[in-house]
């Protein structure tokens, strides 16, 4: 067995669900005793920077996170036993992102000669509300004057075969709450109030799936996803108070908070209504001729024999961060099929694979 496999089945056998690390962090710090450790911790949230200066010369800092969904139930092996079976090891965090971890620790563990300044910053909060998570420490090392030049995210973002993907930007997010206002009454003395559904039911053509932007190279469009509508009493004869319907919008770089509030806002100008609308994260995208990108996606290249694709889509991660702070950033890990389902597993193969893709970062940087 290689030791990075040793690694991931060692840690996917501790359980460590969100915000509970569950000594991994520790187990990590133990095996990398040349590396300076940090730890950063918060309202039960525990983050573990892991550091080395090498030589003068740029940083690039290695990042993710330990924490894993709940497993759910139905399970063909204990989820928390890291089973090995046909090339594959079965449990919750081996494709999400665990396998990446054990990638990147493994990179660290065997690099001896670097042109400036190595660290490897992992959180137990990015499945959560990821507020204790990486951006605290991030704030705290802006603060300091300390945040890497480059970062290396190893999510899993393959999709149909190792090497086919590699991430640059991710979509923001939006969410919003609008309350439509009416006046509650009996159905049968319809005169008598004012029914919210009815006064918002042709406005919400309006609303329902609208595009604020055509997307552009690397983003789809930013689109309206209406997730919640509800009102009344869930009776027949009561007209209701108000109508509270709820939406997110997975934003690109060519739309913003200002435009989708101006445009809710403008659609209710004749209504009683209130709105309260936040981004959750904001999106970004690191240019493809930035120096991490082309490093990743020759080394990837090298590696798997493959032309990587360079993409934004899929959900939020801790890259969002670092983009946030001005660290140019990108993200590459196994593939993507199993991520937060029932028999999660990732193969051997890819694994050892990913942990190669590192090595050719660090050599090729």
């Amino acid at each position: 067995m290689s030791q990075v496999i040793k690694i991931l089945k060692d840690i996917v056998s501790i359980k460590s669900v969100t915000p509970n690390d569950g000594g991994i962090l520790k187990y990590i710090e133990n095996y990398l005793p040349e590396y300076q450790a940090e730890y950063f911790n918060k309202n039960g949230v525990s983050n573990l920077l892991l550091k080395k200066r090498f030589s003068d010369g740029e940083y690039l800092c290695f990042a993710g996170h330990i924490d894993v969904v709940p497993s759910g139930e139905n399970w063909k092996y204990d989820p928390f036993s890291a089973i090995e079976k046909d090339g594959y090891i079965y449990g919750r965090g081996t494709q999400d992102m665990k396998s990446g971890v054990s990638a990147m620790v493994e990179t660290l563990k065997t690099t001896t000669n670097f042109r400036g300044t190595l660290s490897l910053l992992l959180t137990s909060d990015e499945e959560g509300e990821a507020e204790f998570g990486t951006v605290m420490v991030l704030q705290e090392l802006k603060e300091r004057g300390e945040l890497p030049d480059y970062s290396i995210i190893t999510e899993p973002t393959c999709e149909t075969e190792f090497g086919d993907i590699i991430k640059v930007g991710r979509r923001g997010s939006i969410n919003g709450t609008l309350i439509i206002q009416g006046k509650q009454g009996h159905v049968a003395y319809p005169k008598k109030s004012i029914n919210p559904i009815h006064m918002f039911s042709k406005k919400l053509e309006k609303l329902a799936g609208y595009q604020f932007d055509n997307g552009n190279q690397f983003f789809d469009s930013s689109q309206l996803i209406i997730t919640d509508i509800r009102g009344g009493l869930e009776v027949t004869n009561v007209t209701p108070d108000n109508l509270k319907i709820m939406f997110n919008v997975r934003n690109s770089t060519e739309t913003t908070l200002n435009d989708v509030k101006i445009y809710v806002e403008n659609i209710c100008s004749d209504l009683d209504f209130s709105l309260k609308i936040f981004q959750s994260s904001s999106p970004f995208l690191t240019d493809k001729d930035s120096k991490i990108v082309k490093i990743l996606d020759k080394s990837v290249s090298e590696i798997c024999k493959t032309e990587p694709h360079l993409s934004t889509g899929g959900g939020t991660s801790d890259a969002r961060f670092m983009g946030e702070f001005g660290v140019k950033v990108a993200e590459f890990g196994v593939r993507n099929d199993r991520i937060h389902s029932i028999n999660e597993r990732t193969s051997i193969d890819e694994v050892e694979k990913l942990y190669q893709v590192c090595k050719k970062v660090i050599e090729n940087f």
